[in-house]
């Protein structure tokens, strides 16, 4: 963070300064909540949660370096006190953001916001200092936390935006306010809690309305293949620039195919020309994400060869997003168990059988959350894109929604030995162990709560009697 006095962070967020024998001591280090991470020069944001309350460990932060606590209650070491923690840390990080003068880059969208925040980042470093938002910290701390990171070098943002109800991205954007929007997708995650797509559509295009007008400098990033989010231009006065498929695109791909091993490759064209692309993400619907990318980057002022060989050389940044590792005997597992929805789970089941041409495939799916009144539907569905696509084998793993998943496989016409419904992840691990040959591939994809990371780590416990190489 940039350096600020004690004195003035308690202006900024109204609070009242208790213990502190020096006003004008300075934060010259990160703002954090985990006192793990406390260190010299740092402010310690204390939060109340329901298990740990981050008030204890006041003493142990400042005896690690700390300079003062943020908090709700006076804690005998240097503190500035609040009523209200989380807008405290909101309007710190509003005040920074102002006080640095970065360009600001804010994405939403119902699935692929990590990946295509993560290949932004790679982009725009390719061009200029960048900080973005690490793995999904997405919500109204972790926004707030990743742009306290940001300092006077720093000449990009680039902040992904979540959202479960309406309002919750306004005010996002009223803590970071962004110059450049992007609406990736209104798919169906989280629609049980919103209702319906019409209103996910609503609380996404809340990311355009905050948007400066074009005169301004603000651009509206938007799908153009997706017709709720085109509709958005409609809710913005910034320059809109679209990207995808569309012969209206103004960031289209052409010539798209995957290589041997799953990769894409396309000839990408922006409006400042064209360049080839190959990259070493897996999977076509890395296409959609790689044109968004490009659009921001092209709209910050990089050509299309830069833009071209930055995407080239991006790899993952977050964890158990398409994590492809290949076991010494050949087994290829790839790791995509940090969370589902139906966009993206199908979006995997693609990307296994392209990288499995000539090899068994196995995908171990498991439930997909917060689908509401369309989650037996759904699950049905992806249960018989499955058979589809001939995908070797399905194993369905946990409760009733991974039933489902089968009864869909089932009903598409496998009815043979091809899709299986084990109880959890142990039981899966237990099954695809007796079973996997050298030169498998297997997809292991599941919302969060179903901790299918665990059969993913599992598997590549058992194949580690050699090195195993990640690609």
């Amino acid at each position: 963070m940039i350096t600020l006095s004690l004195a003035e962070i308690a202006e900024v967020v109204g609070g009242r300064m208790h213990d502190i024998p020096d006003a004008s001591a300075q934060v010259t280090g990160p703002v954090v909540r985990d006192s793990r991470e406390a260190g010299p020069g740092c402010l310690f944001v204390a939060f109340v949660g329901e298990r740990v309350d981050g008030h204890d460990f006041a003493p142990a932060v400042v005896e690690a370096g700390a300079v003062a606590v943020l908090g709700s209650r006076p804690v005998g070491v240097p503190a500035i006190v609040v009523d209200d923690v989380q807008s405290a840390l909101g309007a710190l990080a509003r005040h920074v953001v102002r006080r640095l003068g970065a360009t600001l880059v804010a994405l939403t969208g119902s699935a692929g916001k990590t990946s295509t925040k993560d290949l932004i980042a790679q982009v725009l470093r390719h061009k200029a200092p960048t900080v973005f938002t690490p793995g999904s910290m997405n919500n109204e701390v972790g926004l707030p936390l990743t742009a306290l990171t940001a300092t006077e070098e720093t000449k990009f943002l680039v902040l992904e935006m979540g959202a479960r109800g309406i309002g919750h991205i306004r005010y996002l954007c009223e803590l970071t306010p962004p110059k450049v929007g992007l609406v990736l997708n209104v798919g169906s995650a989280h629609i049980g809690e919103f209702g319906g797509r019409e209103q996910i559509a609503q609380a996404k295009g809340e990311l355009v309305e905050a948007l400066p007008p074009a005169e301004e400098g603000g651009t509206a990033i938007l799908n153009a293949d997706d017709g709720l989010v085109r509709a958005m231009a409609s809710r913005t006065k910034a320059k809109v620039l679209l990207f995808g498929e569309s012969d209206e695109a103004d960031v289209r791909a052409e010539n798209v195919r995957l290589t041997d091993s799953g990769q894409p490759s396309f000839r990408l064209h922006t409006p400042s020309g064209a360049s080839d692309v190959t990259m070493r993400l897996y999977g076509e619907h890395h296409v959609s994400n790689a044109l968004a990318a490009a659009a921001v980057a092209h709209e910050l002022g990089m050509s299309a060869d830069e833009i071209a060989t930055a995407l080239s050389e991006a790899g993952s940044l977050s964890r158990w997003r398409m994590e492809v590792t290949e076991r010494p005997d050949g087994v290829t597992v790839v790791n995509d168990a940090y969370n589902a929805n139906p966009e993206s789970m199908k979006a995997a089941l693609r990307a296994l059988v392209a990288m499995g041409k000539g090899r068994r495939t196995w995908a171990v799916l498991g439930k997909m959350a917060e689908l509401g009144d369309e989650a037996l539907a759904e699950h049905d569905a992806v249960g018989r894109l499955a058979v589809r696509l001939n995908v070797s084998k399905l194993v369905a793993v946990g409760g009733r929604e991974a039933q489902w998943l089968q009864l869909g496989a089932y009903n598409e016409g496998s009815w043979g030995e091809e899709s299986v419904h084990v109880s959890d992840a142990q039981a899966a691990v237990d099954l695809l162990r007796s079973e996997l040959r050298p030169g498998d591939v297997v997809l292991v994809k599941a919302s969060r709560s179903v901790g299918l990371e665990r059969v993913a780590a599992a598997l590549l416990e058992t194949g580690a009697e050699g090195e195993v190489a990640a690609r």
